[in-house]
């Protein structure tokens, strides 16, 4: 079986990288916010191009904190793309504001610019740019509306490390960004991990106390706080991998590059990258096609495992059962018709072509 993402292959290519940072952690007796974490933080500020960088626990808390931060809560709005992972959305959700949802460019999949002015209002506070799957969003026209009604750019960055919008990395195209380290994510961890970027200085003040339970100083409570703090064990294997990250995601873009030259097959809808080529980090290589269920059981048949991202849009999600009865068409669409392929930085080039093979062949007979 053709593998969708084999994470062991990814990192046991660190394995004594990683074994020595452990045993380094383990044996300097500081297991909280130590020096790892502060060494980790300030090469991924540098990485991204910000000023400060923020370990936290996962991607979801970087979202949630950056929202309280900017004490954005009950009675604000803020707009979130329609077909985003539910994360975006819970984030805001957990702060007491209320999503607005946007309707995405069905040829990239990211928020869809000249639909946001007509969701803004009096409430709004913020915009929550996804760069999903690797593409950045457009951001210009975002930058411009956001002046223009004085709202806050909040990127989720969960699937994008790295990827570049003209000369800036994702992190670096807003006011704050959240980051997830998730395992399966282009730069992972081996557990839970996040972070926040950032190059507003007031802003990064306020979120050193709140991941810490809100103090500056021990026993010294300035706000009402979280428990949210990258850690210590998990921030020298994220460093380690940082030294990789370029080149794994060179390689992303040469699998996805022989996918979109390869793939001659009318049945399949292939993504489409709208800025320079380089700056997509190809989380994930995203295809639809009509119908999936035949699509997918055709790849598991022959050797190949496949993945939704996702299936279900948020808006028709039991958790948000108030909006079961919305209709966001082109978020419907989307999710009933994409399908995941394998893609990832240990993959063998044997693979994708065996993978773009089968695909060519699918519903020829």
């Amino acid at each position: 079986m053709i593998q969708f993402l084999d994470l062991k292959k990814i990192n046991l290519r660190h394995e004594q990288a990683i074994q020595e940072s452990v045993a380094q952690v383990l044996h300097s007796g500081w297991y909280i916010l130590g020096e790892q974490v502060k060494s980790f933080e300030a090469e991924f500020a540098s990485y991204c191009g910000t000023r400060y960088c923020l370990g936290v626990a996962n991607g979801l808390d970087a979202l949630e904190l950056i929202i309280h931060a900017y004490g954005i809560s009950a009675g604000d709005e803020v707009i979130v793309p329609s077909n985003t992972y539910i994360a975006s959305i819970l984030s805001i959700s957990a702060n007491g504001a209320t999503p607005i949802l946007v309707e995405p460019d069905p040829q990239t999949y990211n928020i869809d610019p000249a639909k946001i002015e007509e969701k803004i209002t009096e409430k709004t506070k913020a915009i929550m740019v996804v760069h999903l799957y690797g593409q950045t969003c457009d951001m210009q026209p975002i930058r411009e509306l956001a002046q223009r009604f004085d709202l806050k750019i909040i990127e989720d960055c969960a699937q994008s490390h790295g990827a570049l919008y003209a000369d800036q990395r994702a992190g670096n195209l807003g006011d704050a960004a959240a980051f997830s380290f998730y395992p399966g994510k282009n730069l992972g961890a081996l557990g839970d991990a996040g972070a926040i970027t950032t190059n507003d200085e007031e802003l990064y003040t306020k979120l050193y106390a709140l991941r810490n339970y809100g103090s500056h100083k021990k026993y010294e409570n300035l706000y009402k706080g979280y428990n949210s703090r990258l850690d210590e064990f998990q921030a020298p294997i994220l460093k380690e991998k940082l030294k990789h990250l370029d080149a794994d995601n060179a390689y992303r873009r040469d699998i996805a590059n022989y996918y979109i030259e390869h793939i001659h097959n009318t049945l399949i809808t292939l993504p489409i990258v709208k800025h320079n080529p380089e700056s997509h980090v190809w989380h994930v290589f995203v295809v639809q096609v009509a119908d999936r269920a035949d699509f997918m059981q055709y790849m598991t048949d022959n050797g190949i495992q496949t993945i939704i991202h996702y299936p279900i849009p948020p808006h028709k999600q039991q958790a948000y059962a108030e909006w079961n009865d919305h209709v966001y068409p082109i978020s419907e669409e989307i999710h009933k018709h994409i399908v995941s392929i394998p893609i990832s930085p240990v993959m063998p080039m044997e693979e994708v072509m065996k993978v773009v093979e089968v695909i060519n062949e699918y519903g020829q007979n």
